[in-house]
């Protein structure tokens, strides 16, 4: 039995994109788990090109579980991300997400930036769509230490264009991805 999990996420300057490699790590560190980068469109097409290919709504309701990431936008999702969510009525409406687990993710540019909050935006839709929301359990000793990002709402990072993730950064995104393969394993085994 394969366990399919999309880890979605929006990325302008390559951060929250670093954290959903990390949490890709860890779901296929897990047997029998395959991670599925995908990404959303932009609004307002730019030359930009996407790493991973944008999600279509037949892999969102097709997945075993769901990773989500956005930068930090004034505290909230990224605009993208949001507009991407709001076109997913029919999935609500057969309750293709129910009980599917779900996490998400963050990355801002100072340690205050509004993380919590943006995280716990991000899980508003995935609550109404009946998804289970995961976060990161203090059993995690990198929590209790870490200096940089991290929170028990998802993975953060605190980044710049050109600073990579520090190293608790990168453990509790590849601890959060393997919670989620896990739990989605069990979930698809009842």
């Amino acid at each position: 039995m394969s366990c399919q999990i999309v880890i979605l996420y929006y990325s302008r300057h390559g951060s929250t994109r670093a954290i959903a490699r990390q949490i890709a790590r860890g779901v296929e560190s897990i047997p029998q788990c395959e991670a599925i980068l995908r990404t959303v469109d932009e609004i307002e097409p730019t030359h930009t090109q996407a790493a991973d290919p944008s999600i279509t709504i037949s892999e969102l309701k097709q997945c075993d579980g769901l990773a989500m990431g956005s930068p930090v936008w004034f505290g909230n999702m990224a605009a993208p991300l949001k507009h991407f969510w709001d076109k997913t009525t029919q999935l609500w409406v057969a309750g293709d997400l129910i009980d599917k687990p779900a996490c998400v993710f963050t990355s801002s540019s100072s340690m205050h930036g509004g993380q919590e909050t943006t995280l716990q935006s991000m899980m508003l839709p995935l609550l109404h769509h009946g998804m289970m929301i995961l976060g990161i359990p203090y059993s995690e000793p990198k929590l209790h230490s870490t200096q940089s990002g991290g929170t028990p709402y998802g993975a953060t990072s605190v980044s710049t264009e050109h600073s990579p993730l520090s190293e608790d950064e990168i453990e509790l995104s590849q601890q959060l991805g393997k919670r989620l393969a896990q739990t989605a394993l069990k979930m698809k085994d009842h």
